[in-house]
C-alpha cells in the first residue's frame, strides 16, 4: 500500500512555505532538499517509496517551486537565508533530528543546517550535491564564478543561459543513456516557475551568492572528520555541472563514506528511481539504530 502524500504550507519567518509530508510523524524524519532549477516535485516519486519506512518532508525553498517569491527588496536570496526559512520550517513540524537527502542546491543548505546543529544530523544522502572543489565541472562554473567575482553585463548574459529552456532540459537529459525515461514534464514544469517575472533576478542573486558556498568547504570537511556521519553518494556519473569526482572526494573526510555512480546525469532520480530507493533503504535501515 502506498503512504498517502500531503501537499501543505506553513508560514515561516512570514513567508509562505510550501512542502510536501508522507509517513508516520513517530518514525524517523527524512528531509529531502532539492537542487536548481527545480522544486520538491523532483521527489514525487521518491516520497512514498520512503513514506511506509520513514516521516518525509520535502520543501520548496523560498522562489521556487510552490514556495513564496518575494522580491529582491524583501527576502535576500542568499543560501545562508534559505537555510534559515528551512531551519524554521523544521521548527515549526517538531523535527529535532533527521536525515537529509541533498542535491545541487540542496546541498549547501543542508551543510549549514548540519554545521548549525550537528548532533540533528542522522545520515546525510547526496545526488548530485557537491561539497568538494573536485566535483566543479569546467566550463559550466567558469562563468558562474565570472558573474559571481565581477558582476556586469559581460558576465551575466553566459549565466542567463542556465535560465532558458534549452539549458533546464539538457539538466534532464544530459549523461542519461536513455532518455525517453525522463519525462518532459519536468522541464516544462521547472520553466514555467523560472519564467515568472522577477524570477531571473532572483536567480542571478544565488549564482552571486554561490561562492559562499565554497568559502564553508573547509568547515563542511571539518564537520564530515568530526561527525563521521553516515553518507550516502547516488551520483549521476554522467552529470556535466557535478562530476563523479566530486562524490569520490568524501572517502578524504570520510573513509567509510558509500559510493554509488550510476549511468545517468544530474537529476538521476528520473532514470534511477528503484536504484536509488534501494540503496537508500539498505542505508538507512543499517545506519538509522
Amino acid at each position: 500500500m502506498t503512504s498517502a502524500v500531503h501537499h501543505r504550507t506553513a508560514t515561516v519567518n512570514g513567508l509562505e512555505v510550501f512542502y510536501r509530508e508522507a509517513g508516520n510523524s513517530g518514525a524517523p524524519a527524512v528531509v529531502l532538499l532539492h537542487g536548481f532549477p527545480t522544486s520538491s516535485h523532483m521527489f514525487r516519486h521518491l516520497i512514498p517509496a520512503l513514506a511506509e519506512r520513514y516521516h518525509v518532508i520535502a520543501p520548496d525553498h523560498i522562489g521556487f517551486g510552490q514556495s513564496a517569491m518575494p522580491s529582491l527588496q524583501e527576502f535576500p536570496y542568499t543560501f545562508e537565508a534559505l537555510t534559515q526559512v528551512t531551519s524554521g520550517l523544521l521548527q515549526h513540524l517538531g523535527v529535532d533530528r533527521f536525515a537529509m537527502y541533498v542535491q545541487d542546491y540542496g546541498a549547501p543548505i543542508g551543510w549549514r543546517l548540519a554545521l548549525a546543529a550537528p548532533n540533528r544530523i542522522t545520515a546525510i544522502i547526496t545526488q548530485n550535491g557537491n561539497a568538494y572543489s573536485e566535483g566543479f565541472v569546467e566550463p559550466f562554473w567558469d562563468g558562474v564564478f565570472a558573474y559571481a567575482q565581477a558582476p556586469g553585463p559581460d558576465t551575466e548574459a553566459p549565466v542567463r543561459g542556465a535560465l532558458t529552456p534549452e539549458v533546464t532540459r539538457w539538466q534532464y537529459v544530459n549523461g542519461v543513456a536513455d532518455p525517453s525515461l525522463v519525462s518532459p514534464d519536468n522541464w516544462v514544469h521547472d520553466q514555467a516557475l523560472l519564467d515568472r517575472p522577477g524570477n531571473d533576478e532572483i536567480q542571478l542573486k544565488l549564482f552571486r551568492d554561490y561562492p559562499t558556498n565554497v568559502d564553508l568547504y573547509p568547515q563542511v570537511h571539518g564537520y564530515f572528520r568530526n561527525s563521521q556521519v553516515p553518507l550516502l553518494a547516488v551520483w549521476g556519473a554522467n552529470d556535466e555541472i557535478f562530476g563523479p569526482a566530486g562524490a569520490q572526494a568524501f572517502v578524504q573526510d570520510l573513509p567509510h563514506a558509500e559510493i554509488h555512480l550510476l549511468e545517468s546525469g544530474h537529476f538521476a532520480l528520473e532514470s534511477h528511481l528503484e536504484t536509488i530507493t534501494q540503496y537508500i533503504h539498505d542505508f538507512l535501515g543499517r545506519v538509522l539504530v
